[in-house]
């Protein structure tokens, strides 16, 4: 096994925490509401629940498929029609869980969330120690295609570990040979992305970035970037952070030099945000899960 007991249970109780927050965010979600306030509200709940956000919420709406959180002052709203992933994640000491769903106010974003949360459950239900990654790939895929719709190529599941989202495997949502095995005792989220079959079914990168993440420690020039990037590295550590979840830290007439400092030394990174190539609205349904012999336990 590649955690202890305890570590296990702080997944269990981050895991816990997550679905809670989940289920009471699947009834906030409206038309015309700031997006900010949607990740607010999901990053406020998780803390009064007792855990720290893993990562930013993200709110992706239609064609954006990740990686949109509201930056400060955000003045973006949830269109009317439209179709939001809403992707969470909370943190217990440092071990990560992760989940998305998908709220749709039309009937074809509702079929393709529908087709999303099937694809989930199918990988769910046949996920094994020992099975192939090619064989979860097609296994979404031909979930995804049998009701009509496209899965996103490039997207893709992910092992998660301590202070890491990504922690090392990637699980495709599309098939293709790939030996690799599954590992008995790892933690994975199963994670399909759905569109159109008339789209181009990838996403590319934007220019805007809206979530950061820190790359290494480096001697800076000011010391208002030095003070930024030592409360960066105390509390978000590898993990990624929303620009909003800065402010506060310097004067507003020396944040924003500071910030840039980072970006440009490379001491930050920044996450593009991802938008489906064709432009078509896009699905989201998302799980972790502890993998044992026999198959897996939902951690959220």
């Amino acid at each position: 096994m590649p955690y202890d007991k305890e570590e296990i249970e702080k997944f269990h109780v981050s895991g816990r925490i997550l679905r809670a927050v989940r289920e009471e965010m699947k009834g906030f979600v409206r038309e015309n509401m700031l997006v900010l306030d949607i990740c607010e509200m999901a990053e406020n709940l998780i803390r009064r629940k007792g855990g720290k956000p893993a990562f930013p919420c993200n709110v992706s709406i239609n064609e954006v498929a990740a990686h949109y959180t509201s930056p400060p002052n955000d003045t973006l709203r949830v269109p009317e029609g439209s179709t939001v992933k809403v992707d969470i994640g909370v943190q217990i000491d440092g071990y990560v869980t992760d989940t998305a769903f998908t709220v749709s106010f039309n009937s074809e974003g509702k079929s393709m969330a529908a087709a999303a949360e099937l694809a989930l459950k199918t990988a769910i239900e046949n996920i094994h120690g020992d099975i192939t990654l090619g064989t979860i790939g097609n296994l979404i895929e031909v979930t995804v295609k049998n009701r009509g719709f496209k899965p996103i190529s490039n997207l893709t599941g992910h092992s998660v570990g301590r202070y890491l989202i990504h922690a090392g495997t990637s699980i495709p949502n599309v098939s293709g040979f790939n030996p690799t095995k599954i590992k008995t005792g790892e933690i994975y989220a199963l994670e399909p992305f759905v569109t159109l079959p008339d789209a181009v079914g990838r996403v590319d990168d934007q220019e805007q970035s809206t979530i950061y993440r820190l790359v290494k420690a480096k001697s800076t020039k000011s010391s208002e970037a030095k003070k930024l990037l030592k409360h960066i590295e105390t509390n978000f550590r590898t993990l990624p952070f929303a620009e909003r979840w800065l402010m506060g830290v310097l004067p507003a007439d020396k944040y924003k030099a500071a910030f840039r400092e980072l970006l440009s030394s490379k001491a930050i990174m920044s996450y593009p945000v991802f938008v489906e190539a064709s432009k078509k609205p896009v699905a989201q349904a998302e799980h972790t899960v502890l993998i044992t012999d026999e198959g897996c336990e939902v951690l959220t």
